[in-house]
C-alpha cells in the first residue's frame, strides 16, 4: 500500500531577505529624510531671506499741506471743522486723547496728533482755538498759555501704488491700541505664545468643533501659519501646500521671536478691498474704515477689525453692516469669556455703532488730478520703483478746503446751466495757486470730481482767446515814454495781408468800432481791433518776448491772429503766465511738492521757493490797475453782483471763435484761479468767457472768501489827477477828475485849476505834445 505524501509548505523568508527589506526601507527613509532636509533648507532660506530683508513694497504716501494756526489767521470756524472732519477727528463732549475735538460755540478744544514733518517731529498737544468772524482770535495751550503757532497733521490724499496694488501703513507693536493684540490672539490663536508654529491642540480642537457642528466653524491654523500663507504662499488648497505651510511656520518660529511674528502679522493680514487696491494690515484698515490712526481706536473698533480677518468681503461693514455687527459682537463675547475684558466694558462696546465712514478715506481716487501733477513733478527726480516701493512720504501744497470749494463751485455752476443747449456736453478745468509762492493749492481736470481720466488742467491744449491780451498791454506799458494807461489808441477796422496772401480782418465781439479810446479801455472791454492794432504796432516778436518772460514756453507762429488768442495753452500753462502778473512781475515756477521724507522719516529732498524778477514792478502795477478795471467796468463786472466791491479783484476773460472755449483768469491778494470751459470735441458752446468760466470763478471766490488785492505802489509810480474824458491833467476838485497811476515822468502835466487861471502855455503845449505822441 502506497502512503500519500504531505505537500510541503512554502519556505519562510529567511533572515537575510528580511534584513534586505529593512535595509531598503532604511535607505528609502534616509533618502526621504535627505530630500526633506534639503527641502527644509530650501524653505529656510526663503523664510529668512524675505523676512529679514525688505518684507514689503510700500507705496509713497502723498500728504496735503498741514493747516497752521495763529492768531489773526483768516480761517472760519466752519472751515476749521471741515478740515478736522477730513482728518477723522472725533467730536466729543470733552476732547480726551489724540484725535478728539470738542466744540463749544466759537471755541474748539482739541488734542492734536503727533506727526513727523520734514523739519522734525511735532508732539501731540492739547490746544484751544477761538474764532471771531472769519479769523482766529485766540490760540492757547491746555494750561492757558498763549501759543504763537500750532499745526495739525496733514491729510493723506493718496499714494503711488505698485503694480500689485497692495497698500499698507506699517506699524510697530507699541503703536497698537489697547486690546488689539489680546483680541487678535484670543480670536485667531489662543495658544500663540505657547506653540512652536503649529498647534496640535488647536488642530484637534478645530476638528472636534467642526465635527460637532457638522460644518466648518473653526480653522486649525495658527497665526504663524496664517502669516506664512499670506506672506509666502498662494491660496491653493492641497495637502502639499498645507505641509509646506506647517514646515515654514516652524522654521519662522525658530528664527524669529513671537513679537516679530505678531508685528509682521499686523502689517500683512488682508482686511479689505478698495476697488482694485488690496488693503493690508491693521494700520491701513483703521484709516480706511474709521479715518483714524490705529493708535486711537477703541475696543468696539478693534473688535470689528479683528472680526474682519475671518472674511473681509463677507463681513464688510459698508456692504453688510448687520453681518459685520453680529461678527463684532461675537468677538466681544469671546473677549468676555476669556477674561480679556470685563462684562461692563463689553456691554458698553456692544452699544456703540459700527462707526465706519461712509466711504473709504484712503483717497486713492479722491483727488486724482492733483496726484497726477505730483507724479509728473516727482518723476523728474525719482524712478518709478522708488515711488511705488520705498514708502516715501511726499508733502505737497494741496489745500483740501480750497479743493472742496472749487469742486462745489463747478458742481453748482453746471447745475445752473443744465438743460441749456450744448451745456451737457461741456467740460471744465481749474487751477488754483497762491500768487506769492507759486504753489498749486487745488486742481480740477474734469467736471466730475474724483474722475481719474483725462486731466484737462494739465493736458487740454486749447486756444486762449483774449487771455493773451495782457501780454500786449504789458509790452506797451513797459515803454512809458510812449504809452500810459491814458494813451489814446484807435479802435477802428483794419486789415493785414499775410505772407500767404490771406487777408486778416479782425472784428470786435459786438461788431462795432469804438473810435479813439484810452489804452486801458482796450483791455478792460477786451476790444479786438484796438488790441490787435496795438500788438502790430509794438511788433509781434516783442509781444512774444513778453509772453516768454511771463513764463510761456510753448512756441507759436508769428501770425497776427496770435494777438487775439489763436495760440493754445493748457490751463496750468495759463496759470504760470498769470502767476507772474499776480505776483508783481516775479516769475515763480508752479509747484505742488514741498518736501520728501524717507519711510523712516529722514529728510530726503526739499523743493524750495524760487523766484526771478522778470518785469519792472511799475509796469506790472499799471497792468494790474487795468485788469482791476476789467472787473469794474469791463467784461468781468458781473462779479460784483455777487462779491463785495471791496475785494478789488483783477482778471481777464477769454473767448475763442464760435465760443468754443470759455476762459477766465483772475486773482486776489492770496488766490489766483484759472477756469476753462469747453467741449472735448471742440464743438461750439453757448457761452463766452464772461457767461461761462467767469461764473465758476465767481462761485469759487465767493466760497473761498479771498483777501482784497492790495499791491504796494512801486517807487517809480505816481498818482495823478486827470480828466476822465480827455486824459488831460486836472485838479482833484474838478468835475470828472479821476486819479490814475503813471510811471514817474510819464504823468500828464497839470491842467487848468477849476475856476482858477489857466495853466502856463508851455504846460498845455507839453500835454498836447504828449497826447499827439
Amino acid at each position: 500500500m502506497t502512503r500519500s505524501r504531505t505537500p510541503k509548505k512554502s519556505p519562510k523568508p529567511t533572515n537575510s531577505r528580511l534584513r534586505s527589506l529593512l535595509g531598503w526601507a532604511l535607505k528609502l527613509s534616509l533618502v526621504g529624510l535627505v530630500i526633506l532636509g534639503c527641502f527644509a533648507v530650501y524653505l529656510d532660506s526663503i523664510v529668512q531671506e524675505k523676512f529679514s530683508g525688505k518684507r514689503w513694497t510700500i507705496p509713497a504716501k502723498v500728504y496735503a499741506r498741514p493747516l497752521e494756526l495763529f492768531v489773526g489767521q483768516k480761517l472760519s470756524r466752519d472751515d476749521f471743522l471741515l478740515e478736522l472732519d477730513a482728518l477723522g477727528y472725533r467730536r466729543e463732549g470733552v476732547a480726551n486723547g489724540p484725535g478728539a475735538a470738542s466744540v463749544n460755540g466759537n471755541t474748539v478744544d482739541l488734542n492734536t496728533r503727533g506727526f513727523q514733518f520734514y523739519e522734525g517731529a511735532d508732539p501731540a498737544q492739547q490746544i484751544r482755538v477761538r474764532f471771531s468772524g472769519d479769523y482766529v482770535a485766540e490760540l492757547a495751550a491746555a494750561n492757558g498759555a498763549k501759543l504763537a503757532v500750532a499745526r495739525l497733521e496733514p491729510l493723506m490724499i493718496g499714494g503711488l501704488y505698485p503694480k500689485n496694488l497692495e497698500d499698507r501703513i506699517l506699524i510697530k507693536l507699541d503703536q497698537a491700541p489697547p486690546y488689539l493684540l489680546d483680541t487678535l490672539v484670543t480670536v485667531e490663536d489662543r495658544d500663540f505664545y505657547h506653540h512652536f508654529g503649529v498647534s496640535p491642540k488647536g488642530i484637534v480642537r478645530a476638528f472636534w468643533i467642526n465635527a460637532s457642528a457638522g460644518q466648518m466653524r473653526q480653522g486649525g491654523s495658527t497665526l504663524t501659519q496664517q502669516l506664512v500663507k499670506n506672506f509666502y504662499l498662494t491660496n491653493e488648497r492641497s495637502i502639499t501646500r498645507k505641509l509646506t505651510e506647517a514646515m515654514m511656520a516652524v522654521l519662522l518660529e525658530i528664527h524669529y521671536s513671537k513679537q516679530e511674528i505678531l508685528e509682521a502679522y499686523l502689517n500683512e493680514v488682508f482686511v479689505g478691498q478698495d476697488g482694485q487696491r488690496a488693503v493690508h494690515g491693521f494700520g491701513l484698515a483703521s484709516q480706511y474704515f474709521f479715518s483714524q490712526p490705529l493708535s486711537e481706536l477703541k475696543l468696539h473698533q478693534v473688535a470689528l477689525l479683528v472680526g474682519l480677518v475671518k472674511g473681509p468681503s463677507y463681513y464688510n461693514p459698508r456692504r453688510n453692516p448687520d453681518r459685520a455687527l453680529e461678527r463684532r459682537n461675537l468677538v466681544l463675547d469671546l473677549l468676555e469669556q476669556q477674561g480679556v475684558a470685563t462684562a461692563e466694558v463689553v456691554a458698553a462696546a456692544k452699544k456703540m455703532p459700527l462707526g465706519v465712514t461712509k466711504t473709504g478715506s484712503l483717497a486713492d481716487s479722491s483727488f486724482p488730478d492733483f496726484l497726477d501733477l505730483v507724479k509728473r513733478q516727482l518723476r523728474q527726480d525719482y524712478r518709478d520703483e522708488d515711488l511705488t516701493e520705498e514708502g516715501l512720504r511726499i508733502f505737497t501744497s494741496f489745500d483740501p478746503i480750497l479743493q472742496m470749494k472749487s469742486e462745489a463751485a463747478v458742481r453748482e455752476s453746471f447745475a445752473k446751466i443744465s438743460g441749456r443747449k450744448g451745456a451737457d456736453e461741456m467740460e471744465t478745468a481749474m487751477v488754483v495757486t497762491n500768487p506769492e509762492t507759486g504753489e498749486v493749492q487745488a486742481l480740477i481736470g474734469s467736471r466730475q470730481a474724483g474722475f481719474a481720466g483725462f486731466n484737462r488742467a494739465l493736458d487740454a491744449v486749447r486756444p486762449i482767446g483774449s487771455l493773451v491780451k495782457p501780454a500786449i498791454y504789458l509790452t506797451a506799458l513797459e515803454r512809458p515814454q510812449q504809452y500810459s494807461l491814458t494813451s489814446w489808441i484807435p479802435d477802428e477796422p483794419f486789415q493785414v495781408k499775410g505772407a500767404d496772401g490771406q487777408i486778416w480782418k479782425p472784428q470786435n465781439y459786438d461788431h462795432k468800432a469804438h473810435g479813439n479810446i484810452f489804452l486801458y479801455q482796450g483791455l478792460a472791454h477786451s476790444y479786438n481791433l484796438s488790441s490787435a492794432k496795438l500788438g502790430l504796432d509794438l511788433g509781434i516778436p516783442n509781444v512774444f518776448k513778453t509772453l516768454t518772460k511771463l513764463g510761456v514756453t510753448r512756441e507759436w507762429p508769428a501770425f497776427p491772429s496770435m494777438l487775439l488768442g489763436a495760440g493754445a495753452l493748457t490751463p496750468i500753462e495759463v496759470a504760470t503766465m498769470y502767476q507772474t502778473i499776480a505776483s508783481g512781475g516775479f516769475n515763480t515756477p508752479l509747484r505742488g511738492i514741498r518736501s520728501v521724507l524717507t519711510a523712516e522719516g529722514e529728510p530726503l529732498k526739499r523743493y524750495p521757493f524760487q523766484i526771478q524778477q522778470r518785469f519792472d514792478p511799475g509796469s506790472i502795477y499799471l497792468l494790474q490797475n487795468a485788469m482791476q478795471r476789467v472787473m469794474r467796468e469791463g467784461t468781468g463786472k458781473s462779479v460784483y453782483n455777487v462779491l463785495p466791491a471791496t475785494l478789488n479783484l483783477a482778471g481777464k476773460s477769454g473767448t475763442t471763435n464760435d465760443s468754443r472755449d470759455s476762459w477766465f483768469a483772475g486773482f486776489s491778494q492770496d488766490l489766483l484761479a484759472i477756469v476753462w470751459m469747453g467741449r472735448d470735441d471742440n464743438g461750439k458752446t453757448p457761452f463766452t468767457g464772461a457767461t461761462g468760466a467767469l461764473q465758476i470763478w465767481t462761485s469759487f471766490m465767493k466760497k473761498a472768501d479771498p483777501l482784497p488785492l492790495d499791491m504796494a505802489m512801486p517807487d517809480n509810480v505816481v498818482q495823478a489827477w486827470v480828466n476822465a474824458s480827455t486824459g488831460q491833467g486836472t485838479d482833484a476838485s474838478c468835475p470828472n477828475a479821476v486819479q490814475m497811476p503813471y510811471i514817474r515822468g510819464s504823468e500828464p502835466q497839470p491842467g487848468p485849476t477849476c475856476g482858477g487861471p489857466a495853466a502856463p502855455a508851455d504846460s498845455v503845449m507839453d500835454w498836447v505834445k504828449g497826447w499827439l505822441n
